[in-house]
């Protein structure tokens, strides 16, 4: 087996085996060249070959959404590094343990004028775990060392140096990817390489010093009493969940919590959790309320005196709207890590999981007799009434679309979401129990989202269908571009020629400036994009010819598919407002 003849190269790799790290996405280059050496020719690690780095950066997020373990993406120095910053920030702020390993010019060639380099050290600083930043081995190119610095070795021997170095960059290591195991976070590690690089040898000539991860067992809720007095005393308790990973929360508690009729429960398409009497379309319940005479009254109704959440960010504007005005008298958060203060009134934190709260905290409660449950209970029923009436009378349109592709979706599949209007409309549709739903709700961006599906989609056992936008997918196009899209994956393109999100948003006008530089309004399709990459396409523009398609979108093939599926522009907004009117 080939090992790179560079110290620091071989050091990355033995800390990588030692945690565990198996994926390694590369983008090719030269600079990375004693790393890719290295991952490539250990059979160990399985390695992934995808060109543009941000597009690579996204494929490592959605593996490691879906193992819930790090996944290392490598590059070459310069601008290449950049290009995983969207894909680390949503890292940061989703809780995924993305690697990010840097190849790097040597210090003394930065800010010289030489070729392909920027100061790369600390570049994530302020959407990062921790920055690593290794120093250069001092063993290797030895002439080049001593000639641009050689104020590095000093009196020491070239042995003694390099010793130094080895204990730094091992500590450094440790550190990076304790923290991206244990805290979920990304981090970076920034590798410094002198030539030559493409040197092997058939022997390592370092050894890593590794620190096991300590492992932590659940925290107790401290002063559960206390907590358990108010809640039992309570007569409007709201349960707010946000993303949430398939399969997280043991059914036995959330059905306990569906029990209790001063307990509402709302969830979103992305908590993925299910029972009949939670409240899956949160702005069902409020755009009534908004538009209601009784507005003041109803909302002081809806008022908790208790909100508990857990899980990720939530998608619904109105509920944040809703709970910033009027604030419960306790808002109280279950994460082992971390508690935004999304309502402005966060007034705990259970630094737990959610199992192990519940475990300790439901078995203290006693359901009280409220009006709470059935009174919004009745809205939410003649809401869904509204519902059907509404939508046997209006015209082929994204709304209309979004209800016949749900209803669509096979059982058992992984559902990846883009943002924008996508989340928001299939937030308003009951998602079957057995799909497990995901979307990159961190920073909520459009720009990776056929990257992270394919990845999250390459090691899954139940087949993945991609729901997007036309400007997601096309601003993502590179993601198809790879040799590990899955015949049995799908993608729905909902071409509404530009952001439709923007015509619902306040602020529309109908100018000229608004389609260009807003929605920014296109005629583009996909079919010369599906041809390209190998995608069966099809494209459709009403309710029969889409119906006619799903019967065998989802039926098995030798080549993965697109649907294509335009809705009329300047309609759409129109039919969506008028949703929430005829509810109201």
């Amino acid at each position: 087996m080939k090992h790179s003849s560079i110290p620091s190269a071989q050091l990355v790799l033995q800390h990588c085996k030692a945690k565990k790290i198996k994926n390694i996405v590369i983008s090719p280059g030269s600079r990375n060249a004693p790393l890719t050496i290295g991952f490539t020719e250990d059979p160990y690690f399985s390695c992934f070959s995808i060109v543009d780095e941000r597009s690579a950066g996204f494929f490592a997020l959605g593996i490691a959404q879906q193992l819930n373990e790090p996944v290392a993406v490598v590059c070459t120095s310069g601008s290449a590094l950049l290009n995983y910053y969207p894909a680390v920030a949503e890292a940061f702020y989703s809780g995924i343990p993305l690697v990010v390993i840097s190849a790097d010019r040597p210090v003394y060639k930065i800010d010289v004028g030489d070729g392909q380099t920027i100061r790369q050290d600390d570049v994530f600083h302020r959407h990062i775990g921790h920055s690593a930043n290794l120093k250069q081995d001092v063993s290797h190119s030895v002439n080049r060392v001593q000639k641009y610095m050689p104020d590095w070795l000093g009196t020491a021997s070239i042995y003694e140096k390099q010793d130094e170095v080895k204990t730094y960059n091992d500590s450094e290591l440790n550190k990076a990817l304790n923290i991206a195991l244990q805290v979920k976070l990304p981090v970076h590690v920034n590798v410094p390489f002198e030539e030559p690089l493409y040197d092997t040898l058939t022997n390592e000539t370092t050894t890593a010093l590794t620190v096991e991860v300590k492992e932590e067992s659940p925290l107790t809720v401290e002063n559960i009493e206390g907590f358990l007095e108010e809640w039992n005393s309570s007569e409007r308790k709201m349960v707010l969940v946000g993303v949430n990973p398939p399969n997280t929360v043991e059914q036995m508690y959330l059905d306990i919590l569906a029990s209790d009729s001063s307990v509402i429960v709302l969830t979103e398409t992305t908590s993925n959790i299910h029972h009949p009497h939670f409240f899956q379309s949160i702005d069902s319940i409020l755009a009534p309320i908004e538009k209601s005479e009784k507005r003041e009254l109803l909302f002081e109704q809806l008022k908790p005196d208790i909100l508990l959440t857990f899980g990720g960010l939530v998608v619904s504007k109105k509920i944040k709207a809703f709970l910033r005005e009027h604030k419960p008298l306790h808002h109280w958060h279950i994460d082992e890590i971390k508690a935004f203060n999304t309502f402005f009134c966060l007034s705990h934190h259970f630094k737990t999981n959610v199992n192990n709260f519940f475990d300790q905290f439901i078995k203290g409660t006693t359901p009280i007799e409220s009006k709470y449950f059935h009174f919004w209970n009745e809205k939410k029923e003649a809401y869904k009434r509204k519902r059907y009436i509404y939508f046997e009378q209006i015209a082929f349109s994204d709304l209309k679309a979004f209800k016949f592709l749900i209803e669509s979706i096979p059982f058992e599949y992984q559902i990846q979401l883009s943002n924008s209007s996508t989340v928001r409309y299939t937030q308003l549709f009951d998602m079957h129990f057995s799909n497990r739903i995901f979307c990159n709700r961190g920073t909520s961006g459009i720009d990776g989202s056929t990257s992270t599906a394919v990845g999250a989609a390459f090691y899954d056992k139940a087949p993945t269908v991609l729901i997007t936008g036309d400007l997601s997918f096309f601003y993502d196009s590179n993601g198809l571009w790879n040799q590990y899209v899955r015949p049995d994956f799908r993608i729905v393109v909902i071409n509404n020629n530009g952001g439709g999100i923007f015509r619902i948003l306040p602020g529309k006008e109908e100018t000229d400036n608004f389609d260009r530089y807003f929605e920014t309004s296109h005629h583009l399709s996909c079919k010369q994009i599906s041809k390209q990459f190998g995608f069966d396409h099809s494209i459709v523009s009403d309710e029969e010819s889409l119906n006619q398609c799903l019967k065998d979108f989802y039926l098995p093939s030798n080549s993965p598919k697109i649907l294509e599926v335009v809705t009329p522009r300047l309609l759409n907004d129109k039919i969506l407002l008028g949703y929430f009117d005829f509810i109201s």
